[in-house]
């Protein structure tokens, strides 16, 4: 692995059979099959738990810029036919340079908070490098979802990979390492909370 200026990170919540999300995901269901309502009230209900989880949680969002799939950023498909602006609402948590992965070119969305939404269609590589010109050595971190994680881990652009693990199993859907080839990880953190357990590892070269 190069070396880089900021750490690259990665917070992703996944069931403990792997998956960050279940089948048949929808703009009624964004998580799809995920044991619950669809938008992941079980698969995130440790976010609910802010205090008990607070490191955690502001861990996540603490990075300088931030990259993630389409499938992540909305439901629309093909060509942009309506202005999607995120699940988040008007004011994102980001407040900083989000970057989404997309094979259809749009003009950045800016939004309240200080989040702007930038439009990719060039792959990862070029995501992280105007990430990292956006951000200098800041902290940049690939958000999600799993396909997106798996292949910055496949192309060995991740330093620091959080996982949070709930206890329940999916069987089927979206899968962290999917595709992924072996990798050498060394765990740095671990804690237990009560409806998740919280794992810090580094990528080894």
């Amino acid at each position: 692995m190069t070396t880089r200026l900021g750490r690259v990170t990665c917070d992703l919540t996944i069931s403990l059979d792997g998956y960050s999300a279940g089948l048949n995901q929808s703009e009624q269901r964004p998580f799809g099959d995920d044991g619950g309502d669809g938008w992941g009230d079980k698969l995130h209900a440790w976010y609910a738990a802010a205090e008990e989880n607070r490191v955690e949680l502001d861990r996540g969002t603490a990075a300088k810029a931030f990259i993630m799939g389409r499938n992540m950023f909305g439901p629309v498909r093909g060509e942009w036919d309506r202005q999607w602006n995120g699940w988040w609402g008007d004011n994102p948590p980001y407040h900083g340079p989000v970057f989404v992965l997309t094979h259809h070119a749009r003009d950045p969305q800016p939004m309240d908070g200080g989040t702007t939404f930038h439009f990719v269609t060039d792959g990862i590589e070029a995501a992280l490098k105007r990430a990292r010109e956006a951000v200098g050595d800041g902290a940049i971190s690939i958000h999600g979802g799993a396909t997106t994680v798996n292949q910055y881990l496949a192309a060995g652009l991740i330093d620091e990979l959080r996982l949070h693990i709930v206890p329940l199993t999916l069987g089927a859907g979206t899968r962290l390492f999917d595709g992924v080839p072996p990798m050498n990880l060394r765990q740095v953190e671990s804690r237990a909370a009560d409806s998740v357990m919280h794992l810090t590892y580094h990528v080894l070269p």
